[in-house]
C-alpha cells in the first residue's frame, strides 16, 4: 500500500512540476558553472548506500570542504541555492529516488556514512525502514541550518546534539507509522513549507 502511494504520489508530482524543475534547471545553469543536479551518497534502508539526487545549490567542489551547511555564513551556496534550501526545492528530485525504490515519501531522512557509523545499536534501528523525503525530524529541524550558523563548532553540535534528537523522532516515527501518520506529516511538511 504504503509503495504504491509513493509511486502514484510521485508521478503525479513529477508531472505537476516538470515546468518548475524545466524553470530551475535553466536558472542553475545561468547562475554558476557546473551540472544542474548533485548526488552524494547516502546510507539507506538496511544499511545500504544509494545516490541522493539534489538540485545542485552549491559550487562545484564545494562538498570537499566539510558535509554541513551552516546558513547564511556558508559562502559555498549560490544566491539562487539559498532560496531552493528555504522552499526546500531543492530536495524534489528525489522524487525520482522514491521512483526507483529508495526512497518512500515519508520516512527517515537519509544520513551519510560518516555519520551513520557513529550509531549505536539501537539508533540504526532507522535503517530498518526507507528513508524517505519528509519526517518529523525535518520538521522539527527545518531551521537547523540557522541553527549550525549560530556554533563555534557546527559539526560537533550538530553530533551532539541534533543527530540523537533527529534519531529519537524517527524512531518514534517507527513504532507508529501508518498511512494516516504518513498524511499527517506530509501536510505539516507543506504547511510549514507555505508559512515561510
Amino acid at each position: 500500500m504504503k509503495r504504491l502511494f509513493d509511486v502514484s504520489a510521485s508521478v503525479f508530482a513529477c508531472l505537476l512540476l516538470l515546468p518548475f524543475f524545466f524553470v530551475i534547471s535553466l536558472i542553475i545553469m545561468l547562475e554558476s558553472r557546473g551540472g544542474i543536479y548533485y548526488s552524494q551518497q547516502r546510507v539507506g534502508k538496511n544499511n545500504k548506500d544509494f545516490k541522493l539526487l539534489k538540485f545542485r545549490t552549491m559550487r562545484v567542489g564545494s562538498d570537499q570542504h566539510g558535509l554541513l551547511t551552516v546558513g547564511d555564513k556558508d559562502a559555498r551556496i549560490t544566491r539562487f541555492g539559498y532560496f531552493l534550501r528555504k522552499f526546500k526545492l531543492d530536495e524534489l528530485p528525489q522524487l525520482f529516488n522514491i521512483l526507483k525504490g529508495d526512497m518512500s515519501i515519508v520516512g527517515p531522512r537519509p544520513e551519510v556514512r560518516k555519520y551513520v557509523d557513529l550509531y549505536d545499536v539501537r539508533q540504526r534501528q532507522v535503517l530498518s525502514v526507507l528513508p524517505g523525503l519528509t519526517d518529523y525530524a525535518s520538521l522539527a529541524y527545518i531551521s537547523e541550518s540557522e541553527i549550525l550558523s549560530a556554533s563555534d563548532d557546527p559539526e560537533q553540535t550538530y553530533i551532539d546534539e541534533i543527530m540523537p534528537r533527529k534519531i529519537e523522532l524517527n524512531l518514534k516515527y517507527i513504532q507508529n507509522q501508518g498511512m494516516i501518520e504518513d498524511l499527517k506529516i506530509i501536510f505539516k511538511t507543506l504547511f510549514s513549507i507555505l508559512k515561510k
